[in-house]
Formats: C-alpha cells, sequence, structure tokens
C-alpha cells in the first residue's frame, strides 16, 4: 500500500518522533547531546521550523516543532539527520543507518493539545523512570519552559504565552501544569496519532485539515465505507 503524503499545514504545531535503528542508542556522551542540540538549532534556522519543547532520550527524540513552510519540517530533519549520522559514524568508528525509517508524527490542534503535548514531552524521562521530576533531566525543554533557564532553540508558542502576562507568571503556571496527572487516555492518544502520522485534535479540526490537505487525518472506521466502491469490490 502506498504512504499517505504527510500531513503538513504551514504554521502549525507538529509532534516528531525520531527513534534510533532496533531502538539503539544514539545519545552516549553529553557531547552527543549538545552535537545535537547544536544542529537542530542550524537546521531550523536554516529551513524554517520552530521549536517549542523537546526531549533527548538515549534512543529516541520528541520534538514539538512548527514548520513555516510545507517543506520546512523534512528539510530540517534530513540536514539534522545526515550531519549527525556522520558525526555519530566517525565518532563511534561505526557505518550504516542509525534512525529506524521514516519520523513519525503528528499534526497538533493546538488550542486542545499543544500544553498537553509539552508535558507528554518533557515527562518522558519520568515515564520511564529515569528521574523523579523533570526539572532532574537536562536534556529538554522544561528548563526553559518551567524554570526560565536561557534556551535559545525554544520558541514559545501562543498557547504557552497565553499562560501568563509576565515569564514568572507563565512558568509558574506551567509548573502547576504538572502537578496532574495526564490521564491515559491523552497519552494513548498521543501515542497512536503520532506513530500512525494522524492528527492530534477534536473533530472540527480533523475536518478542516482534511480539507485542507486533501488526505485522510485518521484511520477509517472498521468495516470500511460501506457506499465505497472499493468496498464493494473487496467484498467480492
Amino acid at each position: 500500500m502506498a504512504r499517505l503524503p504527510r500531513l503538513v499545514i504551514p504554521g502549525q504545531p507538529q509532534h516528531v518522533i525520531v527513534r534510533g535503528n532496533n531502538r539503539s542508542e544514539i545519545f552516549c556522551v553529553e557531547a552527543d547531546y549538545r552535537f545535537y542540540l547544536e544542529k537542530l538549532k542550524l537546521a531550523c534556522e536554516k529551513h524554517g521550523c520552530q521549536v517549542h519543547a523537546y526531549i533527548l532520550m538515549t534512543n529516541h527524540v520528541h520534538l514539538l516543532i512548527t514548520p513555516l513552510e510545507a517543506s520546512s519540517l523534512s528539510k530540517t530533519l534530513q540536514t539534522l539527520g545526515r550531519y549527525y549520522v556522520q558525526y555519530f559514524n566517525y565518532r563511534y568508528r561505526r557505518t550504516g543507518t542509525l534512525w529506524e525509517g521514516r519520523y513519525k508524527a503528528a499534526l497538533i490542534d493546538s488550542d486542545a493539545y499543544l500544553l498537553t503535548c509539552m508535558r507528554y514531552i518533557e515527562l518522558n524521562p519520568v515515564r520511564a523512570g529515569m528521574v523523579a521530576d523533570p526539572s532532574e533531566y537536562p536534556w529538554s525543554s522544561y528548563p526553559f519552559n518551567a524554570l526560565g533557564q536561557p534556551n535559545d532553540l525554544v520558541t514559545p508558542y501562543i498557547e504557552y504565552l497565553q499562560l501568563g502576562k509576565t515569564d514568572e507568571a507563565r512558568q509558574a503556571a506551567y509548573r502547576e501544569l504538572f502537578e496532574h496527572h495526564i490521564n491515559e487516555f491523552s497519552v494513548a492518544e498521543i501515542r497512536k496519532a503520532t506513530n500512525k502520522d494522524w492528527v492530534l485534535g477534536g473533530d472540527r479540526f480533523k475536518q478542516r485539515t482534511q480539507r485542507q490537505t486533501n488526505r485522510r487525518v485518521e484511520p477509517s472506521p472498521k468495516g470500511g465505507d460501506r457506499k465505497s466502491e472499493q468496498f464493494k469490490i473487496n467484498r467480492l
């Protein structure tokens, strides 16, 4: 079956996951994380992307990122991936691919899911049992979003800016969000939409996105469309 085209709307955030091949490590020492973040910033500046949240785990990366043009995200990740593979293979005297196929992505309904997705991303090391609090993990956007530590990679999105009138007020309101658990249904929705390249949002947002992109934005109902010619053919 042919792959569906990517769901991209310039100016609309996406949740992106990039995994190491066979879930193998892609970061081993501090220098690896720093190199990746440096090249991510350069690639975003070159191709027109804004990062709102991120986490660098040992074998995968999560980004909440907004492409400013239709090709911005794919070009950013291609450039970043190429630089990092060259660096990693040279440093660790290895050859071959580092990544597990194409990146996974979900178009995000920012009104409904942006802040939830930010928390989902920054809580990854807590869910993995690596730290007790997201502030203890150095390779994420949490120190910027919640604590005000300088980070010129991160661009606050409008929903984050609306949390307060000052930086301090926004950071306090953002920290308060982490006092409440993300329910399992939302976690499952985020994972499913991202791994399947669907839309993460409400019905109105999905309908609008489908009109704009002219492609399906969620799985077809089980059993298919019983009125379609394809369904009738499949029954024969």
